[in-house]
Order: C-alpha cells, then structure tokens, then sequence
C-alpha cells in the first residue's frame, strides 16, 4: 500500500485568519483585557474583571458599525469622494454608496502588520499607497498599551513617506458600555462648546454653540438619546477631554482623548446588532468633509509623524 500522507495541522497564523477580522491580538494586565485586530488595527474587545467596556462581535464577524476600527487618512466622510490638491479635482472611491461618500478613510478593509509587542502593548502599522483620490504614500502605526492603572492608551501616528505634503485626518471609532447594565439606563456626559450642523448625507454645514437636546454637560440618559454629531470646543482638563458613560450602580467608564483631537463624534443607535442601543463615541483630529471645509486638515511634510492619543477607562 502506499504510504499516507498524515493530516497537515494548520500554523497559528492560519487558524488567526480564520476570524473575519484576521489575526487577533490579546493584551494582559491585573485585570484589564484588550483584544487588538489586524484588521483595520481596530479594537474588538475592553473589559476590566470581566466587566465588558466596549461592545464587541462574533469571530466570523465584520466590525459591525465600524466598531473599534481607526481610521486614516481621513475620518468619517468626504462629500461626493471630491476634494482638490493644488487646483486639480481629486476623486476617492464612492465607499458610503447610500449618502454617495467617501467613508472612513482608506484603511477600513486593510490588514495591518504586527511592528511591536512586549506584555502589555502591541503595535500595527499598515501602508496608504498612491490611489483613486489620494496620490500619497503614507504609513498609519497604531499603538494600543494597559497602562500600570489598568486603563487602554492608544496613540495613532500617520507618516508621510512622500515627497510632499499630505493631508489627513485622524480617527477612532470605539462603542462604549458598561458591561450587562441595560444601555437606555446608563448617562453620557461629556462638554463641548459646540456642535457641527449636518445635512441628512452628514455632511457639516455649520456650526452652533451646544444647546437643548445636545448638551451633554449635566448628563443625558442614552435612552433618550438618538443622535449623530460632531462636537468641538471641547473643554480640556489638564489636556485631556472626556466623555463618560455611567451606570445607575456607580460604575462608569470613560474615553479620553488629547488636545490633538479637538473633535469628537457621538453617534447613539438602536441599529446595532443584539442591542437595545449603542454608543459610539469617536476621537478625531478633525470632522466629517475636512478635505474640503479644511476644519481640522493638517499637512505633514514628508519624512514627518504626527501622533494622537485617546483611551478608554473604566471605574468599577
């Protein structure tokens, strides 16, 4: 008889791609969980004692609502896909087909490379090639770290490798809870100055000082909530803003971000799958249309790296 050939096992990295969002990346310590995907370097998982503080999806899963995913070389949305360079029209591939825009930036459906890792980080970078709209090459690291008082720091860094400037803006999209609590239950509070005025494609128009509805300075309970809205202005205490979610119990927990990100994003929504709704909200060096209204726009000259940070803390 001739010899069989024995089952051939699969090596980690193919049992990693198995999951819809690649190789998963798991941080440790005390009690503090991070779970890190390649793709889109996006964050699937935060708990503290088990305790979940982000939401999170099932292995055969895309992010659902962009959950944890970062977001480069620009956040949110640019109008129509059409922004201009030196006079000359630029056109990015239409990827929000329903509001006819370009959507959370080039990177959303990229595989990031593994850079860095020791106990308690790791770090993912991926390249932004010359394409559709976008005639740069880019690198976006991303940097996820449970500090010693157990709480998630991330820093994002764009680089320009080209031989010009570049713009970008950059971007988080995190969901909050505070673990099994029912969400219509729990507070947001968070202070901002004002808030952006979009059309019904999201696109901002104008903008207001915050009031009614969308003050979330004395805390507004989430079950009232159903709102999709940049803020700025943002009150900074020692360089750090901050929005909080907290539970009828006590327990709350927090995204801070620097004073790199002056905007933030709440978008609260009864559309997120196995919940009553969900909290999304999203640190960002500038809104939705920045390549165009220029509001938040930065331009890197080549060789430069420019870093933001946000992070998420729980009070249990």
């Amino acid at each position: 008889m001739p010899p069989t050939t024995p089952p051939s096992v699969p090596d980690e990295e193919t049992v990693a791609r198995r999951f819809a969002s690649g190789r998963q990346f798991e941080i440790r310590r005390g009690d503090a969980l991070a779970v890190v995907t390649e793709l889109a370097a996006g964050l699937r998982l935060f708990s503290r004692d088990g305790v979940q503080l982000t939401e999170s999806y099932g292995d055969e899963q895309l992010p659902p609502g962009a959950t944890g995913i970062t977001l480069a070389p620009w956040a949110n949305r640019v109008e129509d896909g059409v922004w201009y360079l030196d006079g000359k029209k630029q056109q990015l591939d239409i990827t929000e087909v329903s509001r006819n825009n370009a959507s959370h930036g080039l990177l959303r459906n990229s595989s990031y490379a593994l850079v860095d890792e020791d106990e308690f980080s790791v770090t993912l970078e991926a390249a932004i090639f010359p394409q559709h709209g976008y005639p740069f090459v880019a690198r976006h690291r991303v940097r996820y770290e449970i500090d010693a008082a157990l709480a998630l720091r991330v820093s994002q860094s764009f680089i320009n490798d080209s031989a010009a400037p570049a713009p970008f803006v950059l971007g988080a999209h995190p969901y909050l809870r505070v673990g099994d609590v029912p969400p219509e239950e729990t507070v947001l509070t968070g202070h901002a100055g004002k808030r952006l005025v979009a059309d019904e494609r999201l696109i901002p128009r104008s903008s207001v000082p915050v009031d009614g509805d969308f003050d979330l300075g004395g805390g507004r309970t989430v079950g009232s909530l159903d709102i999709d809205v940049a803020y700025t202005d943002l009150e900074f205490d020692g360089g750090i803003a901050r929005h909080t979610l907290s539970a009828p119990d006590g327990r709350s927990v927090s995204l801070e971000q620097d004073e790199n990100c002056a905007y933030v994003h709440v978008f609260v929504t009864d559309t997120f799958p196995g919940r009553s709704k969900a909290v999304a909200i999203e640190p960002m060096t500038g809104p939705a249309n920045a390549f165009n209204s220029g509001d938040g726009l930065r331009w890197l000259e080549p060789g430069e790296v420019f870093t933001m940070k946000w992070g998420i803390a729980g009070a249990l």
